[in-house]
């Protein structure tokens, strides 16, 4: 999946996790090491670790 549907799947999974929950992602869109953390910084939540494929988020609080 590219990296725009992604990020809605991404925003649908994350919504229903209470805060401070972490969310283990597996992505290998070319986009995602640079597309990822700024989606992070733009909504709230906390990129943990980023180790092209996986990834790890943690959901933001309220």
């Amino acid at each position: 999946m590219g990296c725009g549907e992604l990020i809605l799947e991404l925003k649908l999974r994350l919504t229903p996790l209470p805060a401070g929950s972490q969310f283990k992602l597996i992505a290998s869109d070319p986009g995602v090491p640079e597309d990822l953390p700024a989606w992070c910084r733009m909504t709230g939540h906390r990129l943990l670790s980023a180790t092209p494929p996986e990834y790890v988020i943690e959901r933001r609080s309220s």
